[in-house]
């Protein structure tokens, strides 16, 4: 059974970095691209950013390419978010999320993800 487990998040003020991880079982990681997403209250979930498993990466969004920085670790089967300069805007739920292919589309929908962690909250006061 495929699992991901977001962990890293908390409260930081603006200016301030945190780094999300998340961690897979039940896969063969290396066969899986991933991707981060984020849900604030009252929004829809958004994609941020999705790493493909020889990590070729695209972002969703053009606030995370100078901020967040997405890496993979195939072979501990962990994903990271680095966030560094965050913002109160960046207040939300992080996702991780898995694809069952090495390549990801990375069209921005998250229905192409079929796994998805519990998420970690992300606050960050201004």
């Amino acid at each position: 059974q495929v699992q991901v487990v977001e962990s890293g998040g908390g409260l930081v003020q603006a200016g301030g970095s945190l780094r999300l991880s998340c961690t897979a079982s039940g896969l063969t990681f290396a066969d899986y691209g991933m991707g981060w997403f984020r849900q604030a209250p009252g929004k829809e979930r958004e994609g941020i950013v999705c790493i493909n498993w020889n990590e070729g990466i695209t972002y969703y969004i053009a606030s995370a390419t100078d901020r967040f920085s997405i890496s993979r670790d195939n072979a501990k089967n962990t994903l990271y978010l680095q966030m560094n300069s965050l913002k109160p805007e960046d207040t939300a739920i992080y996702y991780c999320a898995a694809v069952s292919r090495p390549f990801v589309y990375c069209s921005g929908s998250a229905s192409e993800f079929g796994y998805w962690g519990q998420g970690t909250q992300v606050t960050v006061s201004s």
